[in-house]
C-alpha cells in the first residue's frame, strides 16, 4: 500500500510533521511504514523563471541564449539551452548555479542529485539551467502536460501560469511531498484505502479527521428502469451495487487525480477509468465500469462459470474457466470475471454513451483461488482477497458518482440497484478498564480509554461498558483487541516495565510433556517416525478389529454433526489410525516401516454423555518388515527403563485382545497396574487393512505411566569386592514362561543378587517334544566383603527348590 503524504493531509488538514516523524509515529501506533521516498530529496534552489529574451548561440546551431528573469525586481540571468520548445514570455522552472536537480533529461536519477555550476557552453557563459520534468525527478505519468522532449513550460498550465517569478517551483509543482509505503496486515482491510490510513494518522497525531463529504447525486430517473441484478450464489457474492451514468464525456482526469494515482503505481487513462481506480485506492473498494449498451437484456447475473467455458478479458487474452470461478454476466453472456478483470466485450471505448457502474463484495478466498487458477493478478483482486466490508460498497459507489458529476464526465441516473441479501452488522464488544489495565500493566482512566476508542470511530456506550464496532473493523472481536487499541494510542513506549503476574514467572513443560518427550526420544533412536491420525473414526473400525458386540471399546461418543460416516465417532482405541498408516505405506511398497503416535482416546463415562469423557493419551507403536515381537518388546523395555519403571515391569501372556495374534501377545504390567499391551496383529485384522505381512504393535497408556515414572537415580560406587557367578540350565514344560523362572530368581536369590541373564534357549531331539531348556547366568556380589561358598550355595538351593515346585529341574 502506497500513498503520498499530501493525500493523507487532504483528510487530516492540520497534520504538520516531518516525513521521519510521520513514519515513526505511524509505525509505533500500529500502521507500519516500510519507508518513504521524498519527491524533492535531490532538488535545491529551483524557482519560477520567465524567459525575457532568446538569441541564437553564435557558435552552435542547436543552442540558444536566454535571458531569464528570476525575481520580482526584474533581475535576470543568462542561461544557454538546447531545448527546442522555449519561447519568449514563457514561465519555466529554473535551477540557479549552486542548486541541484534529481537527474538527467533521459529520466535517470543520480544519487544525491546533480549540482549545477556556472560555466560556458561553446564559449557563452551560462548561470543556471531550465528544467525538464525528468530533471525534477518526476515523469509525464505525474505531469501529463509536460513535453516529451524539452523544458517543462509552466505557463502552458493555467494552474501555474499565475505563479510569481522567483517563487518556489518545487512547492508550485507539488513536489514538497513524499510517497510512503505501508505494510498492512490482512485483518486491517480498512487500511488498504487512503481513508483508513488517514483515520489512523488523525488518531496518531490527535488531529481532526475530515473524510470527503459524500452526497448522493443523480437526476430524476431511476436506475432500476435501466438495469436489474440477480445474485445466484449469495455465498460468493454478498452484495452487488450498480448505478447508471449517461452522456459520458471521456477526457483526461485532472492533474491532482493523475498524480495521486501515479503515486500509488496506477497509470492514469481517462476520467472514467481513473475515477474507478481513485475510489478503489481511497475506500479500498474496487469498482468496474461496463458499457451499458453491450449489456444484453439490460440484466446483470452473478453466477459461477460453466466448466470449460471460455472468456476474453480486457487484456485480450482468452481464459478457460471452471465451475468454481464467479462471473458477472448479462442476460446471455459473461462480461467480467468477478473481482479480477472485466471482459473485452463490455469494455469502455471512446464511443461509450451510457455506462454501468459496479461496486460489489465477493468472497476473498474464492477470488484468490480463481486468480491463481487463471494465472492473473490485479489490484482489485489483491483487495478482494482480504475480505472486504460489504457496507463500504454503497458509499464508494456514491463517491464515484459524485466525482463523475464534479468532473463533468457524465450525467448520473438517480437511485441505484442494490442487492444485499444478508446485511453484515458490526460487533458489540464489552470492555473492562480494570481488566485492560491489568493486561497492559498500566493505570489508564476509563475516560482516556473511551477517548482512544472514539478517535478511530469505535462508538462507546459508557453505561453498559460496550463498544459498538463498525463492520469495517474486522480485527476487533473481543476485549483484548480493545486493549490493543488502548495500548497503541497510549503509546507502547509509555507502558512501564512490570513483572508478569501469576503463580509463576517462568514457564516450563508439564510433567506429562516431559514423559512424552522421553518416550519420543527412545523410539526415534530405535528408528521410529512420528505420525498423526484423526480422532474421528468410523463405527466400522470395531468390526475390522474383530471386537465382540459387547466389547466396552464399542461404546464410543457419536459426533452430533459429523463430516460423514467415516468420521462419525470419537476413537476409543488408537490402533485404527496406526494400522491405516501402516497399510498406506505397505500399499506404496515401502519395505520397512516403523511409526509411533502420541494421541488421545476418548472414553465416555456414560452414554449419552452427561460429563466430559476421559481423555487418555496413548503412546502407540507399529511396525512391519525388519523386526519381530521380541524387538518390539525390547523397544518397550528401553522406554520403560528410561522412565524408571523397568524393574517393576512384567509381561503376561494372558492378554485377551481379539485384534492380536493368540500366541504372540502380552499385557504390560508395572507393579499391579496394566499400562499397555504389545503383540503381533491378528492375521485376519491385517488382511482387513490390506497388509500382507506380519505387523507388530504396542500401546502404552501415558497417563498411567506419568503417575508411575520414577527419576530418582541413586549412585552406587564401584564394587570393591569380586563377583561370584553361577550358571544353571533348567528343563521345563514349554507352557512355563521365562518370566515365571526369572521371578523366582529375583525373589529367592537373597540380598547378594546383582544380576541375571538368560543366555540360551534350547528345544530339540535331546528333549521331549513338549519340553524346552533355559540357561541362566546368575551373578552375586557383596558390598562389604568377599562372598564365601556357603553364601552362594544357600541362595542356589532356595532357587532350585522353588524351581522344582513349578516343574523346572536341572538339565542332566
Amino acid at each position: 500500500m502506497n500513498t503520498p503524504l499530501s493525500w493523507i493531509k487532504a483528510y487530516v488538514p492540520e497534520l504538520e510533521c516531518t516525513e521521519k516523524e510521520y513514519m515513526d509515529a505511524m509505525t509505533l501506533s500500529g500502521t507500519k511504514v516500510e519507508g518513504y521516498e521524498k519527491f524533492d530529496e535531490d532538488l535545491d534552489k529551483i524557482i519560477v523563471g520567465k524567459i525575457q529574451k532568446i538569441e541564437k548561440h553564435p557558435d552552435a546551431d542547436k543552442l540558444v541564449v536566454c535571458q531569464v528573469e528570476i525575481d520580482a525586481e526584474g533581475n535576470t540571468v543568462q542561461i544557454v539551452t538546447g531545448a527546442p520548445n522555449v519561447k519568449e514570455g514563457q514561465k519555466v522552472p529554473v535551477v540557479l548555479a549552486g542548486g541541484r536537480v534529481a537527474g538527467g533529461h533521459d529520466g535517470t536519477k543520480t544519487p544525491g542529485g546533480i549540482k549545477i555550476k556556472k560555466g560556458k557552453l561553446r564559449g557563452v557563459e551560462s548561470f543556471g539551467m531550465m528544467c525538464s520534468i525528468e530533471e525534477l525527478g518526476s515523469s509525464t505519468d505525474y505531469y501529463p502536460d509536460a513535453a516529451e522532449d524539452g523544458i517543462y513550460i509552466l505557463s502552458d498550465n493555467p494552474e501555474y501560469a499565475k505563479a510569481e517569478v522567483g517563487s518556489d517551483a518545487i512547492e508550485l509543482l507539488g513536489l514538497r511531498d513524499a510517497n510512503f509505503e505501508y505494510e498492512v496486515t490482512s485483518n486491517r482491510v480498512d487500511c488498504f484505502g487512503v481513508i483508513g490510513i488517514a483515520r489512523e494518522a488523525a488518531a496518531t497525531f490527535r488531529k481532526p479527521f475530515c473524510p470527503p463529504v459524500v452526497t448522493e447525486v443523480g437526476n430524476d430517473e431511476k436506475a432500476s428502469d435501466y438495469i436489474s441484478v440477480e445474485i445466484k450464489d449469495e455465498k460468493l457474492c454478498s452484495r452487488y451495487v450498480t448505478r447508471v451514468v449517461k452522456d459520458i464525456k471521456l477526457a483526461p482526469s485532472p492533474e491532482w487525480m493523475q498524480r495521486r494515482l501515479a503515486a500509488c503505481g496506477i497509470r492514469p487513462i481517462n476520467n472514467i477509468v481513473d475515477i474507478t481506480n481513485y475510489v478503489m485506492e481511497e475506500y479500498a473498494q474496487p469498482m468496474h465500469a461496463f458499457d451499458y449498451d453491450t449489456i444484453e437484456d439490460h440484466k446483470i447475473i452473478v453466477r459461477t462459470a460453466e466448466k470449460g467455458e471460455k472468456f476474453v478479458t480486457l487484456d485480450g487474452q482468452e481464459r478457460e474457466l471452471d465451475d468454481s470461478i464467479l462471473m458477472i454476466c448479462d442476460g446471455k453472456k459473461p462480461v467480467g470475471i468477478a473481482g479480477i478483470m472485466g471482459g473485452e466485450n463490455s469494455m469502455i471505448s471512446d464511443n461509450v454513451k451510457t455506462m454501468l457502474f459496479e461496486a460489489a463484495c465477493f468472497d476473498g478466498t474464492n477470488i484468490r483461488l480463481s486468480g491463481k487458477k487463471l494465472g492473473m493478478r490485479t489490484d482489485a483482486q489483491a483487495k478482494f482477497e482480504k475480505g472486504l466490508d460489504p457496507n463500504t460498497a454503497m458509499e464508494a459507489m456514491n463517491r464515484a458518482c459524485q466525482l463523475i458529476e464534479e468532473l463533468g464526465a457524465g450525467t448520473v441516473v438517480g437511485g441505484c440497484v442494490d442487492v444485499y441479501p444478508n446485511k453484515r452488522e458490526g460487533n458489540v464488544v464489552a470492555y473492562d478498564p480494570d481488566k485492560i489495565n491489568s493486561l497492559l500493566g498500566t493505570d489508564i482512566s476509563e475516560d482516556e480509554m473511551i477517548k482512544y476508542f472514539e478517535m478511530v470511530d469505535l462508538e462507546v456506550d459508557k453505561d453498559k461498558r460496550e463498544v459498538h464496532v463498525p463492520s469495517w473493523r474486522q480485527d476487533v472481536l473481543r476485549w483484548c483487541d480493545l486493549a490493543e487499541e488502548v495500548a497503541r494510542f497510549y503509546g507502547y513506549d509509555k507502558i512501564p516495565q512490570t513483572l508478569p503476574s501469576g503463580e509463576a514467572t517462568a514457564g516450563k513443560l508439564s510433567y506429562q510433556n516431559e514423559i512424552e518427550n522421553i518416550m519420543r526420544t527412545v523410539v526415534e533412536q530405535s528408528g521410529f517416525s512420528e505420525g498423526m491420525t484423526y480422532s474421528f473414526e468410523s463405527p466400522k473400525v470395531f468390526d475390522k478389529l474383530l471386537l465382540d458386540e459387547n466389547d466396552p471399546a464399542r461404546k464410543a461418543i457419536v459426533i452430533s454433526n459429523p463430516l460423514g460416516e467415516d468420521y462419525s465417532v470419537m476413537r476409543t482405541l488408537s490402533l485404527n489410525g496406526m494400522l491405516t498408516s501402516l497399510a498406506t505405506n505397505y500399499n506404496r511398497k515401502n519395505k520397512d516401516v516403523r511409526l509411533y503416535e502420541l494421541a488421545n482416546i476418548y472414553l465416555p463415562k456414560s452414554l449419552p454423555l452427561e460429563e466430559l469423557p476421559d481423555e487418555r493419551m496413548q503412546f502407540t507403536l507399529g511396525m512391519y518388515g525388519k523386526g519381530d515381537f521380541f524387538e518390539m518388546k525390547g523397544v518397550i523395555e528401553a522406554t520403560l527403563e528410561k522412565l524408571g519403571v523397568a524393574k517393576d515391569t512384567r509381561f503376561t501372556p494372558e492378554s485377551d485382545r481379539p485384534y492380536l495374534h493368540p500366541g504372540r501377545r502380552a499385557d504390560i504390567i508395572v507393579g499391579d497396574e496394566t499400562v499397555g499391551f504389545l503383540g503381533e496383529i491378528h492375521p485376519e485384522v491385517a488382511d482387513n487393512y490390506g497388509i500382507g505381512t506380519k505387523v507388530y504393535v504396542a500401546v502404552l497408556d501415558v497417563k498411567s505411566l506419568t503417575g508411575l515414572a520414577d527419576f530418582e537415580i541413586k549412585y552406587e560406587g564401584v564394587a570393591k569386592f569380586p563377583a561370584v557367578t553361577r550358571d544353571i540350565c533348567l528343563v521345563m514344560n514349554k507352557s512355563l514362561m521365562a518370566g515365571q523362572v526369572e521371578e523366582i530368581i529375583k525373589k529367592y536369590s537373597g540380598e547378594f543378587l546383582e544380576d541375571y541373564n538368560l543366555f540360551d534357549v534350547y528345544e530339540g531331539e535331546q528333549l521331549g517334544s513338549d519340553e524346552k531348556s533355559l540357561a541362566y547366568s546368575i551373578r552375586f556380589r557383596a558390598k562389604d566383603r568377599t562372598l564365601e561358598e556357603k553364601d552362594i550355595t544357600a541362595a542356589m538351593d532356595k532357587i532350585l527348590g522353588k524351581m522344582k515346585e513349578i516343574g523346572a529341574v536341572i538339565r542332566q
